[in-house]
């Protein structure tokens, strides 16, 4: 019989939202620093606003929390688990912006934020899940 032992949730929480909140700020100081150095937010002729950023990386970094939350319960080995998913995601998620109707440099910029966020993200809620 194996046992699965997991990580207590309350450090992973607390970790992952923290790192959630910096990343926040971080993908929206990253759009508004392009932005001031020229770089158009708009798609397919619709600006993106430099908050939105922040909005959808707390989104998209809650819903990496609760997958890892899931893996911290159900997998055996749930940090290569969670980072395998997660680098994956983050590559699957450039694929709009390549595809997007906007200028080469706010395709690149848009690709920065995603993997900025990444990086913030990743290792903090991965650091806390058992290897």
């Amino acid at each position: 019989m194996s046992v699965i032992t997991t990580a207590p949730a309350k450090p992973l929480v607390i970790g992952g939202l923290t790192a959630t909140a910096v990343a926040a700020v971080a993908t929206a100081a990253v759009a508004a620093a392009g932005e001031a150095a020229g770089i158009s937010l708009a798609v397919g002729g619709e600006p993106i606003p430099v908050p939105g950023f922040a909005v959808l990386t707390a989104i998209c970094s809650v819903v990496g929390l609760v997958l890892a939350l899931v893996l911290a319960r159900t997998a055996r080995r749930p940090r290569p688990v969670f980072v395998r998913a997660t680098i994956a995601l983050t590559a699957l998620s450039l694929v709009p912006d390549v595809l997007a109707d906007a200028s080469t440099s706010t395709k690149a910029l848009l690709m920065l934020t995603h993997v900025v966020a990444a990086t913030i993200v990743i290792p903090a809620i991965a650091r806390r899940l058992s290897a």
